[in-house]
């Protein structure tokens, strides 16, 4: 079996960070988390630059309008979005998640998805720094993941064995 490897170094990337302003405590703990993640695998702060959304449905024009302005090497999306009473949440879920994945089909940017669809808030904290980990840490390794990925796709994967070899595993 051959395999493309990545890597999870941020040294050198541009990243730029979208956030929803609304559930705004939530948020920055998610920004908070892509940020150490980020700087934690080599990126420069001064080349991880954040976008403030007004909520979650905005993220995707804004997505859009960063991968396509050719500055960066990944969008990181981050938001909360919490179940009411009404079929609202549906509607932005449905619309944030068909935005960000259209974003990433037109432009061929990688974008780590850190947007929380959740029950209740207590869920929305757990998953933001609490007791289930920081999605917007998780979103913003995979979009470095991607980037190192894509970057290697236009190689020949490597054979398990030299890839083995040349990175020391066993």
């Amino acid at each position: 079996m051959k395999t493309f490897e990545t890597s999870t170094d941020a040294k050198g990337l541009r990243v730029a960070v979208v956030v929803g302003r609304f559930n705004q405590l939530i948020c920055a703990k998610l920004l908070e988390g892509a940020a150490d993640e980020l700087t934690r695998r080599g990126a420069s702060p001064d080349d991880v630059h954040v976008a403030w959304v007004p909520g979650a449905f905005e993220i995707p024009q804004a997505v859009r309008a960063l991968a396509g302005s050719g500055r960066y090497d990944a969008v990181v999306a981050l938001g909360a979005v919490i179940r009411g009473g009404t079929p609202h949440f549906d509607y932005v879920c449905r619309g944030v998640t068909d935005g960000v994945r259209e974003a990433i089909r037109d432009t061929g940017v990688p974008v780590g998805f850190g947007v929380l669809t959740c029950d209740d808030v207590d869920q929305a904290f757990a998953r933001a720094g609490g007791s289930d980990g920081n999605k917007g840490a998780e979103a913003a390794l995979a979009a470095i993941e991607m980037v190192r990925l894509l970057a290697r796709t236009s190689d020949a994967p490597e054979d398990a064995a030299a890839a083995n070899e040349r990175t020391g595993r066993r």
